[in-house]
């Protein structure tokens, strides 16, 4: 559909539905993802994987597959390549694994990667890989965090201790306490993990699809001990990513060594199946929650014990009590979360990695209170409303949760609800409605950003940060559009490599709101550069007008007074004998050294939190859903789902609809679908591919309505906008449960909601 713009009133800025720019590339196939460079000389690597949880490789032979017409090289741990041991980020809070592949004979998953097989072709390559005969020395795995060899490493840093919650419980007249339990679930971007890797002298270059290129540099400079400078990242698309891009992993250590070893550049894809092992996705969590009320609704305590599994390796929490004490107002809080070392890949982040398990224990146990107590489960959640956020004693930057809750109830009927268990029914169909909160952390993290008009009229802007396919190029021509009043198809953006100006991780939500804070200083940078250079140019109409007194509009500088004094931007910077016009923006701490801007943007633990500011800022949404069960089967299948959001100012309407549905989606398949199943016997995933691994088709959605109702928060960010992407997921499988516990009476806290525990 084309898009109808008026020059004079509508550029298509912030605030406007446009189409995302980077669209009609992708549909016709133009648009050139990382690893679809065609490079001179290129190989082909297949990485090898154990096929062993637990153990020493004891013999790697390499002889049969050497043989093979057009393979280069095979690599092993017995080849010598050194590769270091990088730095952990975030101190294991981050997508990021330590281990190292090539260095020894260790397994420590199913799946690992051991090895890597290099040919002239792909197939040379996989048929190699095939051939290696691998032999090992076999011990006994912990594979599930239930073993009873398991040992549980407490997260003191997820410790929260509010008032007297032992107390508190003891005196409350309504208590419930049970158990909610979420299993492995995998990232699965249509866009497989995949590099390709470039050596030249001592400088490498990766193209990666990467949701951090500073972060990706990082690590990579460690592996190989090169200066910073000396590698370069680019990731000019990403064909979807989740959590799961955000730092390199060791496919991509296996094709840089491969590639520094033959001197010719290797391109490396994992298999669907590889992706389950190559690198982790959401671990299997548990939590109890203790929740203590009084019979007029008053929730009084939370006594709430989390874990989840993680690696021998690496310490990556899934904390479970990222929303226990934020969300209502209550006083009296415990709440711990632990570690469960076990014989599997490093989990990683997948869609809101620690508010998703969070809210779906807290929102079901919501749901249970308001059933002993008699009350409607929305009137409880208001009962309990939070006026500040009751764990850091601050202010809400913005909470339009209210009005998530009123217009949601609204659109879905809530008050035509029957609370009674199986009272609502359609024939042999049981139908259910639940409902449930979310939200999710405004965080922040400087950036720069590099605005220059071209000899042609047109505005190139540059930044190291990416688009996930979540509408980065959009919005960010949008903020330079609405600064300089020009349409925003004449702004190109160029993001996703290292040697652009730095940016920090898409991921938290927190890019579009870093990014179109620096995109906008940079904007009227070079607005105020522009009229100044218009007021000061010799041959001007405009010389010696006072810069205060001029504006941009339509691609020229005019006089506020007489529209007829006018120059166009073209003319202006050819006056000056320019080619173009280069402004930098930053929004560091002034006197921030390039070293330490470096350092920041490549580290977790530099962002700023929801409550740096001396408010307590976070995006809220409330979740409304319609099943219908098969009385006779226990089939449960979705029939509506309205979301109401609060996340701030929409830089673009259209594509945070397409985010908040994206997640509601994900939530659909989390609550009735996902489920990563693991052999008992020799810890491998069974169900490793799209086959079996069930997501969200389709064919499994229902209508969709989605519900705006933010308000710009300029407490939160620069521009008012607040977290979208990740706040979509947040709540949806909670309310599942709830409208299942609704149409039949039997609740599930054990996800995937499937048949056969309804039965």
């Amino acid at each position: 559909m084309s898009e109808t713009l008026n020059p004079k009133t509508d550029y298509q800025a912030l605030g406007s539905g446009k189409s995302r720019i980077d669209g009609e590339l992708k549909i016709t196939g133009t648009a050139s993802y990382a690893v679809e460079q065609e490079l001179d000389g290129m190989l082909y690597g297949v990485v090898i994987q154990s096929t062993i949880s637990s153990g020493q490789i004891t013999k790697m032979d390499t002889t049969e597959a050497a043989k093979l017409p057009g393979v280069l090289a095979i690599y092993t741990h017995e080849s010598g390549l050194k590769i270091n041991t990088p730095t952990p980020i975030a101190d294991g809070g981050a997508a990021q694994t330590t281990y190292v592949p090539l260095q020894n004979s260790e397994i420590l998953h199913n799946g690992q990667n051991i090895g890597i097989a290099i040919a002239e072709t792909f197939e040379q390559a996989t048929a190699a890989a095939a051939l290696v005969n691998i032999e090992y020395a076999e011990t006994p795995a912990i594979l599930f965090q239930t073993d009873p060899q398991a040992k549980p490493k407490q997260v003191e840093s997820s410790d929260i201790a509010m008032g007297d919650a032992e107390k508190a419980m003891q005196a409350s007249a309504v208590r419930i306490k049970h158990t909610y339990t979420t299993p492995r679930e995998y990232n699965m971007p249509m866009e497989l993990h995949a590099c390709i890797a470039d050596w030249k002298g001592d400088e490498l270059t990766l193209w990666e699809p990467s949701q951090w290129v500073s972060g990706s540099q990082t690590v990579v400079s460690e592996w190989f001990d090169l200066p910073r400078e000396n590698v370069r990242i680019i990731s000019p698309y990403v064909g979807g990513g989740f959590g799961s891009k955000p730092v390199p992993y060791t496919h991509v250590a296996l094709a840089s060594v491969a590639s520094r070893e033959l001197k010719r550049p290797v391109k490396v894809v994992l298999t669907r199946p590889q992706t389950f092992t190559g690198f982790g996705g959401r671990p299997a969590t548990s939590q109890t929650l203790e929740m203590g009320a009084n019979h007029d609704g008053q929730i009084n305590a939370i006594i709430h014990e989390g874990m989840s599994e993680t690696s021998l390796k690496d310490s990556f929490a899934e904390a479970c009590n990222k929303v226990t004490a934020i969300m209502y107002a209550i006083p009296n809080v415990t709440s711990k979360h632990s570690v469960v070392p076990i014989n599997t890949v490093t989990p990683g982040w997948m869609r809101a990695p620690g508010e998703n398990p969070s809210t779906f224990g807290l929102e079901v146990a919501i749901d249970e209170m308001a059933y002993e107590l008699g009350i409607d489960p929305l009137e409880l959640r208001l009962r309990n409303w939070a006026d500040h956020d009751y764990k850091s004693e601050l202010p809400w930057s913005t909470r339009r949760l209210k009005e998530a809750y009123a217009e949601g109830a609204k659109a879905f009927g809530w008050d035509k609800r029957s609370a009674t268990p199986r009272s609502m029914r359609d024939g042999h169909q049981l139908i259910g409605w639940g409902m449930a909160a979310g939200t999710y952390p405004v965080s922040r993290m400087p950036a720069e950003a590099r605005l220059t008009l071209q000899k042609d009229g047109t505005f190139l802007l540059q930044s190291g940060g990416v688009d996930l396919g979540t509408g980065t190029y959009t919005i960010l021509a949008q903020t330079v559009a609405e600064v300089l009043q020009i349409p925003s198809s004449l702004v190109k953006v160029q993001l996703g490599d290292t040697r652009f100006p730095l940016a920090g991780v898409a991921g938290g939500s927190q890019l579009a709101g870093n990014l179109t804070t620096v995109t906008n200083k940079a904007a009227l940078q070079m607005r105020e550069r522009l009229v100044t250079l218009a007021a000061m140019q010799a041959g001007s109409p405009l010389q010696n007008l006072q810069p205060s007194t001029l504006i941009l509009i339509d691609g020229k500088v005019s006089s506020v007074t007489d529209s007829a004094r006018a120059i166009s931007l073209t003319k202006l910077i050819e006056l000056a004998g320019l080619n173009e016009l280069q402004v930098d923006a930053s929004t560091f701490k002034d006197g921030t050294s390039p070293e330490d801007r470096k350092n920041i943007v490549s580290a977790m633990e530099d962002a700023e939190g929801a409550t740096a500011r001396d408010v307590s800022a976070h995006s809220w949404s409330a979740q409304f859903i319609e099943v219908r069960v098969d009385e006779d089967f226990g089939t449960v299948r979705v029939s509506r789902m309205v979301g109401a959001f609060d996340s701030g100012r929409l830089y673009n309407p259209k594509l945070a609809r397409s985010q908040w549905i994206g997640g509601m989606i994900m939530g659909l398949g989390q609550a009735l679908m996902e489920e990563g199943m693991v052999d008992p016997r020799n810890g491998r995933v069974i169900n490793n591919n799209l086959a079996d691994y069930m997501v969200a088709i389709n064919a499994d959605v229902p209508e969709i309505t989605t519900i705006d109702v933010g308000e710009p928060d300029y407490k939160a960010t620069g521009l008012g906008g607040k977290a979208v992407g990740e706040l979509g997921i947040v709540g949806v499988a909670a309310a599942f449960s709830n409208a299942v516990f609704h149409a039949t009476g039997k609740r599930v806290r054990d996800l995937p909601i499937t048949m056969d525990k309804l039965i």
